[in-house]
């Protein structure tokens, strides 16, 4: 009988920290388990299902009292990801595993079946992370999440389907050889909505506005009433958005596996996401929430798209959340057992309507509402959550002759083609994959220089429209995106103008 150490995680928010999984073994007249180490309820299960599993691998342990330890102890462990290091460090101590591998090079990490099978687990990505940072060999976890967990270079991943695997592995018996991943920007496409922006009819302006909107990562909110195509203009923007790009694609990845919401078998998501969650939806659920808290829509449709529809719909106390996100990109939720951040790094366009019934501003229809219902409904939208959208895009009805235009409108697939270019001049710029909605106060100074033209414009702006210090700087940052997309390396005048315009919506507006 020995003392086993496998080093295993514990998953906290997004990142992966070291475990290291203590087992000692000595003889007693019963078999008896335990496990210290600060372990929930899921851990504390293990135990059951680690002794019926070596059982059913063949192995015979009795007359043995095993203690295990989850190091450090004061570092909360959930999950039933120890069910494989344990089995191991068990085996090890009893003599059954003589390995002709050194288990210290290795995480390790689980969920067994009581028949010694291996069941898929989340955070495969922040498992390969860390063990590449801690400088081990390579990590055996369960076979089907193999392939995202080798999306991490410089780590060998083994795909384990088995108890038995595992054992054979260490022991030097199997031929098991690590799980390949061919990375490149090939294999990121583009994602489809079903809806091409040449089948939408009229709304050119609207249109123009996304391309902006997209080709800068500026957040947007459309204003209409209903029928006028707000919903198909946002979900059609899933067309225009470029690919990811492989470092984008690894975060994603990433928060999507620690959700659990990563589909069996995939290794990297491969499309930007696009999340549309209902208006009915917690404040947990939009930013993030549980004891040990999990991501939330914002985190999930991190380098993608987040449509809030029917905005003012939303609880206020939901949107106000929306704050942090919105500005710093990142969101934190404390707990007792400490703070935890999730990148929120998004496009938001949200969709309403003028008034409760919609029809306020519509040339034909008149609106039943009194003022008193529409000051209310707006009010649902702080004025410092409505200033952290950049563009505000008045989205007018439809009249016959828009339906009757033969003309063929602009496709997706070209639109799509400016906004990359545009991107591709924004990634040289700052030297990776950031957009102009990102741009810093100093860099601003750089890159966003008025000519005294311009400046004179910007000038009558503010003192017309009374405009805030985050409203100028947004409008600044748009018309960059304008410039970007005229190939134009100068904030011209008709840039700036542009950007103003879709800045002149309030929510306010009659």
């Amino acid at each position: 009988m020995t003392l086993s150490r496998i080093h295993c995680v514990s998953l906290i928010g997004l990142e992966a920290l070291p475990v290291e999984v203590e087992v000692d073994v000595v003889p007693a007249e019963n078999l008896f388990l335990v496990l210290v180490g600060l372990p929930d309820t899921a851990v504390r299960e293990s135990k059951d299902r680690v002794l019926t599993a070596i059982k059913n691998s063949g192995f015979r342990i009795e007359k043995i009292q095993c203690t295990v330890n989850l190091a450090p102890g004061d570092l909360k462990k959930e999950g039933p990801i120890y069910d494989l290091p344990i089995a191991l460090g068990l085996l090890r101590s009893s003599k059954f595993l003589k390995e002709s591998k050194n288990l210290a090079d290795y995480l390790v990490v689980g969920e067994l079946a009581l028949s010694g099978q291996l069941r898929p687990i989340y955070g495969s990505l922040a498992v390969a992370m860390l063990a590449r940072r801690m400088g081990k060999k390579g990590v055996l976890l369960p076979a089907v999440n193999a392939k995202e967990a080798a999306a991490v270079p410089g780590i060998d991943i083994f795909g384990i389907h088995s108890l038995n695997d595992a054992v054979q592995f260490l022991q030097g018996t199997s031929n098991l050889q690590p799980t390949q991943a061919s990375i490149s920007e090939d294999i990121f496409v583009q994602p489809t909505s079903g809806i091409d922006f040449s089948d939408i009819k009229g709304q050119a302006h609207v249109k123009r506005a996304l391309e902006i909107a997209i080709a800068g990562g500026h957040n947007a909110v459309l204003m209409g009433p209903p029928g006028s195509g707000k919903t198909m203009l946002a979900k059609a923007t899933v067309g225009i958005i470029p690919e990811l790009t492989i470092e984008e694609a690894l975060e994603v990845t990433k928060i999507h596996s620690i959700a659990g919401l990563l589909p069996e078998g995939q290794g990297l998501i491969v499309e930007r996401p696009f999340r549309s969650p209902h208006h009915t939806i917690s404040y947990a659920g939009l930013i993030g929430g549980g004891s040990i808290p999990r991501p939330g829509e914002v985190s999930l449709a991190h380098n993608g798209i987040l449509f809030l529809d029917e905005l003012p719909e939303f609880s206020r106390s939901v949107l106000e959340v929306l704050r942090q996100p919105l500005e710093d990109r990142q969101v934190t939720i404390s707990r007792a057992n400490g703070s935890f951040t999730f990148p929120t790094s998004f496009i938001c366009i949200a969709a309403m309507n003028p008034c409760p019934c919609g029809l306020l501003g519509h040339p034909e229809k008149p609106c039943k509402d009194s003022q008193s219902q529409i000051e209310r409904y707006r009010s649902k939208i702080s004025g410092p959550l409505w200033d952290r959208l950049d563009m505000h895009i008045d989205v007018p009805a439809l009249r016959y002759q828009d339906y009757q235009r033969k003309e063929e409108a602009e496709p997706s697939a070209a639109i799509r083609k400016r906004i990359k270019e545009a991107r591709k001049i924004q990634y040289k710029r700052f030297g990776k994959a950031k957009t102009n909605a990102q741009l810093s106060s100093k860099e601003m100074k750089e890159y966003c220089k008025l000519n005294s033209a311009s400046a004179d414009l910007m000038q009558k702006a503010v003192d017309v429209m009374g405009i805030s210090a985050r409203a100028y700087d947004r409008i600044i940052r748009v018309a960059r995106t304008i410039a970007d997309l005229n190939g134009s390396q100068d904030i011209a005048e008709e840039h700036l103008m542009e950007a103003i315009n879709f800045r002149g919506l309030s929510k306010d507006s009659v």
